[in-house]
């Protein structure tokens, strides 16, 4: 098939171009900038040029490339802190509500649409630890992510209603991320203002950005039309746990922790949420119905592997 990503130079679309080659598939990739063109010819797609927030841009460049699915993987992230969410995400928002329209509107009839959402907290918390896609989604979110949550919300209903996938990617880490080892989330980390707040005991799932490309190639194959996939490793675990872990592979001293009262007044009322209340997600639908398996199937080794 010819697939077209939109939104091809983040550690997503880096890690899925190689994938889909070696499957394959022709594919071309979209940047902003064409100063990225010779990024993504490298790793052997065909690269395009296209403002995702211009709908003009969006249809000629995909009437040009004429593929037989879309993935949408637009976002304008950098220097990620969890007490910022709304702010850092205001374009990437933008390209979750007004992007996906625009490729909607570009699509010719018959074409597959792929988009990503995410897995972690946007689940209601409520209930147990550990979300399956039929559980509800936070009907309350704190202060710091309302927009992005309701741009979350926006996707996926766009999407079903289109007959297109929903991919709700884990907290991807592997080259190219934040948790790498020259990451900005690692390097926060080693300066111990990452901090461990409350009880910990938010639940995160994490996921490979290999795992995330053979996830994404999988639902791209064998994917139901008008379903939603939480694409995460097997172990979802609480803050208590990973936060630690992963200051010890990157040879950092343990986390500071700090009581909840303090994080809401001093990040947000969202990062103290994510690091005490959000809930993890299950993978058994993806497994069950794209066969698919990770790789990496617990953080634990993953993070010793990439930190390495």
């Amino acid at each position: 098939m010819h697939i077209f990503i939109a939104g091809a130079t983040g550690a997503a679309g880096r890690a899925l171009i190689p994938h889909l080659i070696a499957n394959g598939h022709t594919v071309t990739g979209t940047s902003r900038s064409a100063a990225k063109a010779d990024e993504i010819k490298a790793l052997g797609a065909t690269p395009a040029v296209m403002d995702g927030l211009d709908a003009q841009a969006v249809k000629r460049v995909i009437g040009e490339a004429d593929p037989d699915v879309i993935v949408h993987q637009m976002t304008a992230l950098s220097d990620m802190k969890l007490g910022k969410i709304d702010s850092q995400f205001k374009v990437t928002n933008r390209l979750r509500t007004e992007g996906t329209r625009n490729l909607i509107a570009a699509m010719k009839p018959g074409t597959k649409l792929i988009t990503t959402s995410f897995a972690g907290w946007p689940y209601a918390r409520t209930g147990g630890p550990i979300k399956t896609e039929r559980d509800p989604l936070d009907p309350t979110p704190p202060k710091g992510i309302r927009e992005s949550h309701a741009a979350i919300r926006t996707l996926e209903q766009l999407t079903i209603e289109h007959g297109g996938i929903v991919l709700r990617y884990g907290g991807f880490y592997g080259p190219g991320t934040g948790m790498a080892p020259d990451g900005e989330q690692a390097a926060m980390i080693r300066k111990r203002q990452f901090p461990l707040v409350g009880n910990g005991a938010g639940v995160w799932s994490f996921l490979h950005t290999d795992d995330l490309a053979t996830a994404t190639l999988a639902a791209i194959e064998r994917g139901r039309p008008g379903e939603i996939y939480n694409i995460v490793d097997d172990e979802p675990a609480p803050a208590r746990e990973w936060l630690p872990f992963l200051a010890q592979q990157l040879g950092a001293k343990p986390p500071r922790k700090v009581p909840k009262w303090v994080a809401k007044l001093a990040a947000s009322p969202a990062a103290a949420m994510m690091m005490t209340e959000s809930r993890g997600a299950s993978n058994a639908k993806a497994k069950s119905e794209l066969g698919w398996r990770p790789a990496h199937p617990s953080w634990r080794e993953g993070f010793t592997a990439t930190a390495s």
